[in-house]
């Protein structure tokens, strides 16, 4: 294996959290390396349009933000790697000051930081059913908070029976015309006081013991879904403008089982308050140890700090 030349800070992931780290630590004087990872740009790779986040006047799409934020790390000198990290030490290489982490990818190289910025962030799970990758972005979304202004007046569905799912359903009767939550059981899984709140809406309907087994559309948007009844197997049809899926999310935390703290979901767990995880010097920032905003303005806060307290800590040991 090959090793790069050694960094300061070594991030890895490259979607808002990523950028924003990789930016305040070249800001800092620091020698920064990121590491793109499978997906360059992250999860808003497949949004369409983004009107929630600051600095922009109109709406503009994911690859687009995520396209000028590659430019501007680039223009602060980091150097960006393509490549995905596929196992990672936390406890080798110790030198006068401090230890010196050390990465494998998938390329064969090897990468070797002081300090480790996490920011793999989270994927949706998806039902893996057919038209569901076809219209994702086109009438298929994961996010209410994200892309639910745009069904404004629009018949839309829900797809799930916790807390996020409902809690989607409730956030899109805000704009949407009608709400139907979409079930597998006879019951849901979400706390009582959501579930009151879910039922008292006169813009939500529930269909109980459902299962949806196909998005159908006309080759540019979702127009109906195809259900079935679990308990009779009778198929069914819906005519919809917009189906959210919200069966959960998963971290991408793989490769730092058993290497890192992480909660039983799969999160990264960070000291309250902070980006700082149970491994000095290493930390973390946006969806992969955030399971409750998932913005891609709170990922871009997380990496400013995470790559703030990178310098800080590289400051405490004379670097």
């Amino acid at each position: 294996m090959k090793t790069t030349n050694i960094a300061d800070v070594l991030v890895i992931g490259s979607g808002p959290a990523g950028y924003t780290a990789a930016i305040y630590a070249a800001r800092a004087g620091r020698a920064t390396h990121l590491i793109t990872g499978a997906q360059q740009g992250g999860q808003l790779m497949i949004t369409s349009s983004i009107e929630n986040y600051p600095g922009f006047s109109s709406s503009i799409s994911g690859p687009e933000l995520m396209e000028q934020m590659r430019q501007q790390v680039e223009s602060m000198g980091v150097k960006i790697i393509c490549d995905t990290v596929t196992s990672i030490d936390f406890s080798v290489l110790v030198d006068s000051s401090c230890k010196l982490f050390k990465a494998a990818g998938e390329s064969g190289a090897v990468y070797e930081s002081k300090t480790v910025i996490i920011a793999t962030g989270a994927g949706a799970r998806w039902l893996g059913i057919p038209g569901e990758t076809e219209y994702r972005g086109r009438g298929v979304s994961a996010c209410a908070t994200c892309d639910g202004f745009f069904f404004r007046n629009k018949d839309v569905a829900v797809v799930g029976g916790g807390n996020v799912a409902v809690e989607e359903a409730i956030f899109l009767t805000n704009f949407a015309k009608s709400v139907t939550l979409i079930h597998r059981r006879d019951a849901l899984r979400a706390e009582k006081i959501m579930q009151k709140r879910l039922f008292e809406d006169p813009k939500v309907n529930v269909v109980w013991d459902t299962v949806l087994s196909e998005i159908e559309g006309d080759g540019n948007k979702v127009t109906r879904l195809k259900l079935r009844d679990t308990k009779t197997n009778e198929v069914s049809y819906k005519e919809i403008d917009g189906v959210f899926v919200a069966i959960g999310h998963q971290p991408n935390t793989t490769i730092f089982k058993g290497k890192i703290d992480l909660d039983a979901a799969g999160y990264i767990v960070t000291k309250y308050g902070t980006v700082k995880t149970s491994v000095d010097g290493v930390f973390a920032a946006g969806d992969v140890c955030d399971a409750i905003y998932r913005q891609a303005i709170t990922s871009a806060g997380q990496g400013c700090m995470a790559a703030i307290e990178a310098d800080r800590f590289l400051a405490s040991k004379g670097i």
